[in-house]
């Protein structure tokens, strides 16, 4: 918001630079308004000196002058001016500048940070895409969270989001999950069973068989074909997929089933495509796609000997239907495990004349649980593994959305079951929650004392100019930085630092309070804090809301 300002001033100064025969235009938009890297090197810096001279062949600090000769004049917005080092600039604006943001912030309300940046672009996030065999394991929860957080600042940036669940019903896995609940059924039935050496041996596979039961009885135990016991298992299962994700908030617009892209001709059709174009070729049985052609050092197989395709196929046919339906922009959230599979896909994409650069693939790294300082095992397919209903019990929703967006999605994320309960400010979740609820707690305070919040057309000038101590100047930059950080975190896919941007803030928040009281005997400064207090309840709740967290008034 400010800083998009400066930079309008700044574009006006290198065209006015350009008419008038300075410099020339070779250096438009490449150069930049940053923060300064250090305190007390003032609010911006731009290197924008730096960059007229790469392109003009002139000394940088000397252009430097100029530009601050003719930034000078803008008096509105420019307090001081610096040239620091071999050309940046340092700019430092008026006070008044940041206290005028308050009744923006105020005004716009719930629309504050968001942006059109993304122009209605087609966006499809694909995520979650784990196949009905089991509950929904935390490495899941934590693809669900950095899927559906990714989603939704997209959506408050302006794209168009489209989200899609990615699953198979058929194949290997099915068939195990089908023979462990009839393993299972048998069981309960008293009759002789032979479960499957790599079975599935969750608690929830006896649930389902009880069903059955109770619904045939022992009808089924002469049955050899598994399809009972697998479609049982599989409506049973995503039952359960889908109220855990109803219970985290999150709901998708599509789920594609793998299987359609073989009953709908998509797998042989790809085949055939990549054979005509000359990347197929037979050998040793099996069929290889040429990926030495896009730079890989082998090729791969996408068909083996017994004429079943390698995941590889599949994937490549699930991504040309990806952009038959003409999205701008394709984003996988995938697991770590897929790092060896995204190249071959992706050179597949190319090879049937789809541009790779329009996918973006996010990478996550696994969760591991502590307690008491302790690992807490986990095995997806033994019986005390963990799922994401089993974590939200434990330490509810709020905790488990923030934690899974608080890292990178390449970072190895340790979840500490006792900090995630502990209600403290070593808790960063109950550190930014309660830095909302202690706002609104100082404005029932504020109620209960007879003074009245002041009015958006009463927001003005005098009332600002009170709020001077360098504490309410730091939140106010903060403040204005919400936009930017929105914008960035979405472009970026970068949940993390969106979720560090509402740390510091809750840290300055906290600093602030401590430090200075809201609510005194001098009723002007009384409501001029207010108003900072108000503008803060804005951000802070938009900043909750945006990614799916509560914002409680009373904690």
């Amino acid at each position: 918001m400010i800083r998009s300002r400066l930079k309008n001033v700044l574009d006006g100064c290198f065209d006015q630079g350009v008419a008038e025969g300075l410099w020339t235009a070779a250096a438009a938009g490449k150069f930049t308004v940053e923060l300064p890297k250090h305190e007390g090197m003032g609010d911006f810096a731009t290197n924008m000196a730096l960059v007229l001279a790469g392109a003009e062949k002139k000394n940088p600090r000397e252009l430097a002058k100029t530009i601050v000769e003719k930034l000078a004049k803008d008096s509105e917005l420019i307090e001081r001016l610096e040239i620091a080092g071999p050309g940046f600039i340092n700019i430092s604006l008026k006070q008044d500048v940041w206290r005028r943001l308050i009744p923006v912030i105020i005004g716009e309300g719930a629309n504050f940070g968001k942006s059109t940046i993304g122009r209605r672009r087609k966006v499809m996030v694909e995520f979650v895409s784990a196949n009905p065999t089991g509950p929904l394991s935390i490495g899941h929860g934590r693809q669900a969270i950095l899927g559906d957080s990714i989603a939704r600042l997209l959506e408050a940036t302006g794209h168009d989001v489209f989200r899609e669940y990615y699953f198979n019903d058929a194949g290997r896995q099915m068939r195990v999950l089908g023979e462990s609940t009839r393993a299972r059924y048998l069981e309960l039935l008293g009759e002789k069973f032979e479960f499957p050496e790599d079975g599935y041996q969750g608690e929830y596979i006896i649930d389902i068989a009880r069903s059955l039961v109770d619904e045939h009885g022992d009808a089924l135990k002469n049955h050899v074909d598994v399809k009972p016991f697998k479609e049982q298992a599989e409506k049973a299962i995503f039952k359960d997929i889908s109220r855990t994700l109803e219970r985290m908030g999150i709901v998708f617009d599509n789920y594609f089933n793998e299987h359609s892209l073989y009953e709908d001709g998509h797998i042989d059709d790809v085949v055939a495509e990549l054979r005509a174009k000359g990347y197929v070729y037979e050998k040793d049985n099996a069929t290889w796609f040429k990926t030495t052609e896009f730079g890989h050092e082998q090729d791969r197989v996408i068909i083996k000997s017994s004429g079943e395709p390698t995941y590889r196929l599949p994937d490549i046919a699930y991504h040309r239907e990806k952009f038959r339906r003409n999205f701008d922009w394709l984003i996988d959230i995938f697991g770590s495990d897929h790092i060896a599979t995204i190249p071959d896909v992706l050179a597949g994409v190319k090879a049937l004349g789809y541009d790779p650069d329009k996918v973006t693939v996010v990478l996550h790294q696994f969760v591991t649980l502590t307690r008491e300082g302790r690992q807490v095992k986990m095995s997806t397919r033994k019986a005390n593994f963990v799922t994401v209903d089993e974590l939200v019990d434990e330490v509810g929703l709020d905790p488990v959305r923030f934690f899974f967006m608080m890292r990178k999605a390449d970072s190895q994320l340790e979840f500490d079951l006792d900090l995630a309960t502990r209600q403290s400010q070593e808790n960063p979740v109950y550190y930014v929650q309660y830095g909302y609820a202690r706002l609104c707690s100082i404005v029932r305070q504020a109620g209960e004392k007879g003074i009245a919040l002041p009015e958006f057309s009463e927001i003005d000038a005098t009332l600002l100019t009170l709020l001077k101590e360098p504490e309410e100047i730091g939140l106010l930059k903060t403040l204005s930085s919400f936009p930017a950080t929105l914008e960035s975190s979405a472009l970026e896919l970068a949940p993390h630092k969106y979720i560090y941007y509402l740390m510091e803030l809750a840290g300055q928040l906290h600093s602030y309070y401590n430090k200075h009281k809201v609510i005194t005997d001098d009723i002007p400064l009384t409501r001029a804090r207010l108003c900072l207090i108000m503008a803060l309840q804005v951000v802070l709740k938009n900043g909750l809301v945006m990614v799916g967290l509560s914002a409680p008034d009373k904690m």
